[in-house]
């Protein structure tokens, strides 16, 4: 990332670029960004992986902005790990009159227009708000459907069921914790969770 020479007192535009591994290449977006007419000196980089939530380029970029700004960047999703991330970082900057501009999406953005930019900003917010709420439903139907079948909901079983019925007979049986696994090869940890609500049978008064 180039350092940024101090900020004249009129808008500029901003470019950024991001890859999520050190592996990729920035070259494409830095193309993009150079064609829109943004210098290397205002062009502030990240080599990240998606899960690395400290991004010193995109802090440095946040740093030197100043309001009548307009961040360019190749796609949107370069601002964030997912929409709801990048969806509020524009309306961050927003509140700080700091544009946004997407160059490659399908429609491009331009949170700073006030025509067609800003109407598919509102759209992308919509979908994500839609998104949640589907996948939301979604979740909830699959653990009803599954619950009438009588089918395991969450995380898929880490031992075979055969081993799993046989820790309960044990268990049935009286025997401890301790030998259950030993017997079975399940960790302890596991059979907490899969013998749950599973009693010993009653000694028989016979």
């Amino acid at each position: 990332m180039s350092a940024a020479p101090a900020h004249p007192p009129t808008g500029l535009d901003l470019g950024y670029a991001r890859v999520s591994t050190t592996k990729q290449s920035l070259e494409r977006q830095l193309d993009a960004l150079a064609a829109a007419g943004i210098p290397t000196g205002r062009i502030f980089t990240d080599k990240k992986t998606g899960a690395t939530v400290d991004r010193e380029g995109l802090t440095a970029l946040l740093a030197y902005a100043r309001p009548g700004d307009t961040i360019v960047v190749h796609t949107l999703d370069r601002l964030g790990r997912n929409l709801r991330e990048v969806l509020n970082l524009v309306h961050d900057l927003a509140e700080k009159h700091i544009g946004v501009r997407s160059l490659a999406d399908p429609l491009p953005i331009n949170t700073a227009d006030e025509g067609m930019g800003r109407i598919a900003f509102l759209l992308l917010a919509l979908f994500a708000e839609m998104e949640r709420t589907f996948t939301a439903e979604r979740a909830a139907n699959a653990r009803a459907v599954a619950e009438a079948k009588g089918r395991h909901v969450g995380r898929p079983l880490a031992h075979p069921t055969g081993k799993i019925e046989y820790a309960r007979l044990l268990k049935a049986r009286g025997d401890s914790l301790g030998t259950i696994a030993t017997k079975t090869g399940i960790p302890k940890t596991s059979l907490h969770r899969y013998l749950a609500g599973s009693e010993p049978a009653p000694a028989s008064t016979q």
